[in-house]
């Protein structure tokens, strides 16, 4: 379903859940819910995370999400779920994210994490103060690169997209 803000087209694309270790969540999502893993998937080393998707016979997806070794990029997240994690983000595609940008700013919501520099993956966040408590991201998906993507044993070997070659726990 597609929806506008001021004429800039948003669709949902999924819901983000994070844990310490994807691992633990894979016999809900994947085993029990039947989610299929959907390809690819990586680690963002800059800020210290794994994920990977699943998606179900309705196309809904799941992202679920770990902290690579060492990393912080959980640590608020995790105090507040007691460590335990749950769904960290839902996230949005939009038309223009520059224009997205600019007409939330506008409004007076406050945006953080604002991060331009990916042609394929140009986001920006609405803050949970700014909606109930979630953290909604934006983002206008650019170019895939083409040829294979990695297996859901890949990803967890750490050999996904940026891979680091360390198995997730």
């Amino acid at each position: 379903m597609e929806l506008e803000l001021d004429g800039i087209e948003v669709a949902f694309d999924h819901t983000a859940v994070a844990a310490p270790r994807i691992r633990d969540l894979l016999p809900i999502y994947h085993d029990l819910l039947r989610g299929r893993h959907l390809g690819g998937g990586g680690d963002n080393r800059t800020a210290g995370y794994r994920t990977l998707q699943l998606v179900y016979a309705n196309g809904s997806k799941i992202e679920l999400m770990e902290p690579l070794a060492g990393s912080t990029f959980f640590d608020s997240f995790f105090e507040l779920t007691r460590g335990r994690g749950g769904v960290h983000h839902l996230n949005f595609h939009v038309s223009d994210i520059d224009a997205a940008v600019a007409r939330l700013t506008e409004r007076g919501y406050r945006l953080h994490g604002l991060n331009l520099s990916e042609p394929r993956w140009r986001e920006v966040f609405l803050h949970p103060k700014e909606a109930h408590g979630v953290l909604i991201q934006l983002a206008q998906v650019g170019p895939r690169p083409d040829g294979p993507r990695a297996t859901l044993e890949e990803v967890l070997a750490g050999n996904g997209r940026n891979g680091n070659g360390v198995p997730s726990p």
